[in-house]
């Protein structure tokens, strides 16, 4: 493989590495199968030999660990239970009992609504491109962050203001 390609994967990787981490971390519930999907996805593009040429990479490289990890999924046949990791992001003055709260509420939702969540707030994918990663609709992958963020605010204790007067 030339030097060339080599050193673009590799800025790919620390270009993309931190987000597609998350993603997968967000999908297995286990860091270790996360790392390595996200591992086998470099792997792949290293053996092929061949230019990344895609319209967006980011996308392109969500989608590949996406779907290396269902196919892990596939493979196992079994439910694996989110472990105690360390923290997915630190805030400067860190709450620790309400990161661990916000970590069981998105451990708590539905698969299909976590990652919308995870990619729309942490990989900062807008929905039209978390439609494209998920294989669904912009306005399907809008809806499960609503419904997400219901649920989250109402496992968190979290009470909306109403502009309405009693």
């Amino acid at each position: 493989m030339p030097p060339d390609a080599v050193a673009e994967i590799e800025a790919l990787y620390r270009t993309h590495g931190p987000t597609l981490l998350l993603f997968a971390s967000a999908m297995t519930c286990e860091r270790g199968r996360a790392q390595d999907a996200v591992h086998q996805v470099f792997l792949r593009l290293i053996e092929s030999g061949n230019r990344l040429e895609v319209r967006d990479t980011r996308a392109y490289l969500l989608t590949c660990v996406r779907n290396a990890i269902l196919n892990d999924v596939k493979a196992r046949l079994r439910h694996v239970e989110l472990a105690d990791e360390p923290a997915w992001f630190a805030p400067p003055d860190r709450d620790f009992s309400a990161e661990r709260n916000l970590r069981f509420a998105l451990a708590a939702l539905p698969d299909d609504q976590r990652q919308v969540v995870v990619l729309h707030l942490w990989g900062e994918l807008t929905f039209l491109e978390i439609a494209e990663v998920l294989s669904i609709s912009a306005n399907t992958a809008a809806s499960r962050y609503r419904y997400a963020l219901s649920k989250l605010r109402e496992s968190m204790g979290v009470q909306e203001k109403s502009c309405a007067k009693s």
